[in-house]
């Protein structure tokens, strides 16, 4: 959200009188339904692709790839990696709703780059309980690629694992590399 689309707005309560961010888009989805039409399609995606991307801010990922409403399912995360929700999601998507190609993007300059594990120790540190989940924190975003590749087609739970693929979005270019999935 930039302060040109949405002007000088305060992150959480605000003082009284101010607009949040959450006020903001409250007030823009109520006038988004007010011209919204139905657009009587069903759950299932009429591509039969499920992508699973970085939540990273800078990827407008339907446009990156020429997608319209209804082509496909879309999971995010930080880092865009494969984890146990991931798979889950994937899980249904293929199982229940008809998916059967796969594609991870992951991303240059993601933030999970400049993280470690150690952040979990920190978390606890500060609020006395362990993160139940793994940061998935990398160095090497390729081969980070390549290992979401593995466990998606190595899932016991997903019946479609002959089109899985995984790029890496370049941020600066708007580019997809595409990775071997061998070292």
């Amino acid at each position: 959200m930039s302060t040109s689309t949405y002007g000088s707005l305060q992150p959480g309560g605000g003082t009284p009188g101010e607009q949040t961010v959450t006020d903001r888009l409250v007030e823009s989805n109520r006038k988004y339904a007010a011209g919204f039409t139905d657009p009587g399609m069903g759950a299932r995606p009429v591509l039969q692709v499920a992508v699973v991307a970085c939540m990273d801010a800078r990827i407008d990922l339907h446009a990156a790839l020429g997608l319209e409403l209804g082509d496909c399912h879309t999971i995010r995360n930080a880092g865009g990696v494969v984890t146990d929700d991931t798979v889950r999601s994937l899980t249904i998507s293929q199982r229940a709703l008809g998916t059967r190609s796969v594609v991870l993007i992951h991303h240059t300059g993601c933030g999970l780059q400049t993280l470690t594990e150690g952040f979990r120790h920190e978390l606890e540190m500060e609020v006395g309980q362990r993160p139940a989940w793994a940061v998935e924190a990398f160095q090497d975003v390729d081969q980070d690629v390549r290992q979401s590749m593995r466990r998606v087609r190595t899932s016991p739970f997903l019946p479609h694992t002959d089109d899985v693929r995984g790029f890496v979005f370049d941020v600066a270019t708007g580019l997809l590399r595409e990775i071997d999935p061998r070292p």
